[in-house]
């Protein structure tokens, strides 16, 4: 690879040093680099990104992952987080190992792992994508809420709970895993259910196929009033639904693209971040 492409999370890198070690050490080799434009609020500038850009290098925790692979979603560019954060489940590299992860992209093209991501539609003409889950969950007043859940047209439950939480394989080490669901292999092609502080003794999550169609109906409230609840997706886009409201849920068309350096596998990383044996 001859060009690459910077995203830096700036609370995570605030003067820049780190940006420009790594800057510095591309340009040393020969090799071509552009630092990401953004906006006020953090995001990519859209058709500010290069062209000929190879790769992008994510500087940052899982957060700033998810917001490149969503802000660069016309573009599909394979990227490499390099972790600055906590956990660091989609961050490859360690900010120490940044040299050796670049030596191995100067000299070939990587492998690059693609993961599922979601779609939701909500409204006339509301649409969001998420690479880790779309939650919805209960607004304002601390009472339960009920969502009725349909696949493929066809009622599946009606969750009586805090919230809901549908979630790619790669978001069920996030809330999903939080709230009580299972973990799934990252690159697996399926969808999770969880329910949030589900109102019942034996409520499961449901693992379906990635190519069911979900829908979540917000229902009416005790007495006929009018619920409100929150939809977001990846902990970023956000907007509320009322009673009567309905969310389309099913897999995206794009995926993310990850280029992969390390051979240790999903289980042993797991271990490892959670500070298991």
């Amino acid at each position: 690879m001859d060009c690459f492409y910077i995203i830096t999370n700036k609370l995570k890198d605030k003067d820049y040093k780190i940006t420009n070690e790594i800057r510095k050490y591309i340009e040393e080799h020969g090799k071509t680099c552009f630092l990401s434009e953004k906006d006020g609020e953090g995001h990519i500038i859209p058709g500010t990104v290069p062209e000929e850009a190879q790769c992008g290098l994510v500087l940052g925790g899982d957060g700033t992952f998810i917001r490149a692979v969503r802000d660069l979603r016309e573009r599909s560019l394979p990227l490499l987080g390099i972790n600055l954060g906590t956990l660091g489940y989609l961050t490859d590299v360690e900010v120490k190992d940044f040299r050796e992860a670049l030596d191995r992209l100067f000299d070939g093209v990587p492998d690059i792992e693609e993961r599922m991501m979601l779609e939701g539609k909500y409204g006339d003409s509301g649409k969001e994508l998420a690479m880790n889950d779309i939650v919805l969950a209960r607004e304002r007043k601390v009472r339960i809420i009920s969502f009725n859940v349909y696949v493929n047209g066809t009622l599946l439950n009606t969750y009586q709970a805090d919230g809901v939480i549908l979630s790619t394989p790669t978001g069920s080490t996030g809330y999903n895993l939080s709230a009580g669901g299972p973990v799934v292999e990252p690159t697996a092609q399926m969808i999770v259910i969880t329910p949030i502080c589900s109102h019942a003794l034996n409520t499961s999550s449901v693992v379906l196929s990635a190519d069911d169609v979900i829908e979540v109906e917000i229902c009416e409230g005790r007495y006929g009033r009018q619920e409100q609840v929150s939809l977001c997706f990846d902990g970023a886009e956000q907007t509320t639904l009322v009673t009567g409201d309905r969310v389309c849920i099913r897999r995206a068309d794009q995926t993310a693209k990850m280029i992969k350096l390390s051979r240790e596998s999903f289980m042993k990383t797991m271990r490892k971040k959670m500070k298991g044996n």
